[in-house]
């Protein structure tokens, strides 16, 4: 089976090669120079001849079907972008509600292949898969949002965005067919979970069992994910491994009989968990395990393992960039090839007793799983998760049983309800406690390290460049690797250190690269203020972004949280900060033209412990070596104009922060206050060409001006405001085209 290995990991590192490195158009002529090298290699010697001729008609035939897909599928799909008109559609799942209606996964009628978002009103609620929506819709690639390439779409077969325009109609199309039982089940088990269990339990319950994470709360996600157990929620090979096993006990260990009724069983939990690749991953390696006895083959994992990377690449090429796939795939690589070594190595050569060889299994299978995962974590959320050994330790045991007791107790729940109790309390338990050991592990101090460190990368591979040398290295000894660790260890502590001497001037000041929305953080002599916290990076919210600087900089406690107004855009974040770090006091206006939204602020505020103010006249805070001056709201009109401006000073070094006020609140501002002239000055409202008017930037004259701004359709920043700071002179700093950045303030110049 080893050569459907080959096969398979040669297939899927073309389609590799062909998502990430190669231009359709050179694709196919790269599949054609795969087929002539494999005619040269029948030159080789035998035993080479023939890996040689498997690895380069894998490649050829993955170039050559990856520039098919997107001739076949995705360009006739993406030729609709840009254009307007009446279509029809099928519904995939159950719709999702958003801030302005619902959208839901649909098929376009004529197009077999790919899927469509369609976003629409919130008629699409009742609605069931299967059937049928039409209308007038306006198209948009889902490559492609605003000039900024995606695959959070494409990854799941998703190449273009419907917008409905005017009233939808829905017909029943084949919604009573048995295709769409699985995703019928699946709401049921998520209405029978909610019945059985209080609204916290539940919505663990709901996402380990169904992979649907809508009803994990903010605070157990942030506290899952700082533990590094966000995993537990993926239903991967855990949650299959059960039903193989509940289904192995029911057939009496008959081999044909267990494989007949397994098959069936995986895949439809598989199409009820959403298809996730880690799912169908699971899935199909447990298909392989099934079928090697019965075809008189031995199993073999990494053959599994390949066959299926090609079989989801096969039928969706654009799977290649989905973050699930990589992480489960990485994951499962570890495990299948270091875990086995690390347990000898840990084992030794004498005998060891069963609690330790639990613990050592425990380890093992730990650090397997995280030594390919650990550098894309890195590259794709920032974070370094320190204790995850540890709470797979004490929580992924307790994972297995609340996934069978609560499947247990939603099938009891489905029959009778009285019979879910049992179950229902145990699992309810158990959940309890893994969320209250996330916690806890999430509030141990350096829990996780964050790679807003910038020495962290380099440490990382610093590390991984020692466990190498560690492996290759002769002799064979358990020193090495404990030498190794020490080193490690110990740069690590220098890296936290370095990490936190960052702040080392009179004020410092980052402008930190949030998407489309403003976080400014300053800090001074230990103390930390941060002026508004909203948006995100598509990855993580401005408040994680926030709380990942300010624990990389040493800070525990936020001194001063102000908000300039109450747009989502300067304060969609303040929950996830508030849940990861407490608040000494909260600035922000008075009134706000969406009440809901500064109540949940303010509560989130409140949970952290801050004491919220509305300031009516100037107020003026110490930040160790620097002041800050937080100026009450000087015009009218709604909450761009009624908003707060801070000033932050370093002796006469001068920052300023204006929020999203128009170049007639400035004028407002001018006149009731002496302002300084000012060394850097925030753009207001992202670079609007109607903020940071002439009249401001006489009177302040700054030297740099930084715009907070990401990928939006509001055409931020304006040419013209471009060139008045152009004309000015004023350097110019973007975190769009910048990331983050950061200003150091000194008074000695």
């Amino acid at each position: 089976m080893r050569r459907l290995a080959v096969f398979a990991g040669a297939f899927s590192l073309g389609i590799f090669l062909a998502q990430y490195l190669l231009r359709p158009e050179w694709q196919l002529i790269a599949a054609l120079a795969a087929l002539g090298l494999g005619w040269v290699s029948f030159l080789l010697p035998w035993e080479l001849r023939r890996r040689s001729v498997v690895i380069c008609a894998a490649l050829a035939l993955a170039l050559g079907w990856n520039w098919l897909y997107i001739r076949q599928v995705q360009r006739p799909m993406e030729a609709l972008a840009g254009t307007e008109g009446a279509a029809v559609m099928t519904l995939l799942d159950y719709a999702d509600s958003t801030d302005y209606g619902a959208r839901a996964t649909v098929r376009l009628d004529g197009f077999p292949y790919g899927k469509v978002v369609l976003y629409g009103d919130g008629s699409l609620l009742d609605l069931a898969p299967g059937q049928t929506v039409s209308g007038t819709v306006r198209f948009r690639s889902a490559a492609r949002v605003r000039d900024t390439d995606v695959t959070s779409f494409t990854s799941k077969g998703v190449f273009l965005l419907a917008y409905g325009r005017g009233e939808l109609d829905c017909g029943a199309g084949s919604a009573a067919s048995p295709r769409w039982w699985p995703a019928r089940m699946k709401r049921a088990m998520g209405e029978r979970i909610r019945q059985l269990y209080p609204a916290d339990t539940a919505g663990f319950l709901t996402a380990i069992l169904t992979g649907d994470k809508s009803g994990l709360s903010e605070g157990d996600g942030i506290a899952l994910s700082e533990a590094g157990l966000s995993h537990i929620m993926a239903v991967s090979g855990m949650h299959c491994g059960f039903l193989l096993t509940l289904v192995t006990l029911l057939a009496g260990r008959r081999r044909r009989l267990t494989a007949a009724a397994a098959l069936p069983v995986l895949a439809f939990y598989a199409l009820l968990a959403g298809g996730s690749p880690s799912v169908v991953r699971a899935c199909i390696m447990l298909a392989f395990l099934l079928a090697a006895p019965l075809c008189r083959r031995d199993g073999d994992a990494p053959t599994a393992l390949a066959s299926a990377l090609l079989l989801i690449l096969l039928a969706n090429p654009f799977a290649a960039a989905s973050v699930s796939l990589q992480l489960s795939f990485a994951a499962m690589a570890g495990l299948l090839w270091l875990t086995p070594k690390l347990m000898r190595t840990l084992a030794g050569e004498r005998p060891r007793g069963r609690v330790f060889r639990v613990l050592s299994a425990s380890f093992s299978a730990a650090m397997g799983a995280l030594v390919f995962t650990t550098p894309l974590v890195a590259w794709y959320f920032g974070i370094l998760v320190l204790v995850s050994p540890l709470s797979s330790l004490l929580c992924l045991w307790a994972a297995g049983i609340v996934f069978a007791l609560g499947l247990l107790s939603v099938a009891a729940g489905l029959l009778w309800t009285p019979l879910a109790g049992v179950p229902a309390l145990a699992a309810g338990v158990l959940v309890k406690y893994i969320l209250a050991a996330a916690r806890l592990l999430a509030g141990v101090p350096c829990h996780a390290l964050y790679y807003t460190n910038p020495y962290l990368k380099y440490w990382l591979a610093y590390a991984y460049v020692l466990f190498a040398l560690a492996y290759f290295l002769r002799p064979k000894s358990r020193r090495k690797y404990a030498a190794a660790a020490l080193l490690a260890a110990l740069t690590l502590a220098v890296t936290v250190q370095l990490g936190q001497r960052r702040c080392r001037a009179d004020l410092d000041v980052f402008f930190l690269d949030v998407g489309q929305g403003q976080c400014v953080l300053l800090a001074s002599g230990g103390r930390f203020a941060l002026v508004d916290c909203g948006s995100g990076n598509g990855w993580i919210s401005a408040g994680d972004i926030a709380a990942d600087h300010l624990a990389s900089l040493g800070c525990r406690r936020l001194d001063y949280l102000i908000l300039t107004h109450y747009d989502g855009d300067h304060v969609s974040g303040v929950s996830a900060l508030t849940e990861r770090m407490e608040v000494g006091t909260l600035l922000a206006p008075e009134g706000a033209e969406d009440q809901a939204l500064q109540a949940r602020i303010l509560s989130a505020a409140e949970a952290a412990g801050a004491a919220a103010v509305s300031p009516e006249g100037v107020w003026t805070l110490s930040l160790g070596g620097a002041a800050l001056t937080v100026y009450p709201p000087v015009g009218t009109g709604g909450d761009n104009e009624e908003g707060l401006a801070v000033l932050a000073s370093a002796g006469e070094l001068d920052v300023l922060v204006t929020g999203d006020m128009n170049r007639s609140t400035e004028r407002a501002l001018l006149a009731a206050y002496d302002l300084p002239e000012v060394e850097i000055l925030a753009a207001g409202h992202h670079g609007s060409k109607n903020a940071t008017s002439e009249e401001l930037l006489e009177a302040l004259r700054p030297e740099t001006v930084c715009i907070s701004v990401g990928s939006n359709s509001y055409g931020h920043p304006a040419e013209e405001t471009l060139e008045r700071l152009a004309r000015q002179g004023c350097a110019v700093l973007r975190t769009d085209l910048h990331g983050d950045i950061h200003l150091a303030l000194n008074r000695g110049g």
